[in-house]
């Protein structure tokens, strides 16, 4: 998975979710929880479909470069 810049908040959007359809939905955007150890091993962790984060191979997701006021507009909404 390509370094997203480290704005603080990161997203990426899911390009399969084969296995986990009550989890992913293909094309929505998810925000991306720094997890070093996670990356380690190729997973990325977001905030699913259940607003818990979990780790899910990075695979399935490509990161989003998003303007700093969306950024905000989206974890203002966000449940953290």
């Amino acid at each position: 998975m390509k370094k997203v810049k480290d704005t603080g908040a990161r997203f990426v959007v899911c390009l399969d979710n084969e296995g986990y359809r009550a989890s992913l939905e293909v094309g929505k955007l998810y925000r991306m929880i720094p997890d070093e150890e996670a990356a380690a091993h190729g997973y990325v962790r977001v905030v699913d479909e259940s607003g818990e984060d979990y780790a899910f191979a990075a695979t399935r997701f490509h990161p989003v470069e998003l303007p700093l006021a969306v950024e905000k507009a989206l974890l203002s909404t966000a449940k953290v």
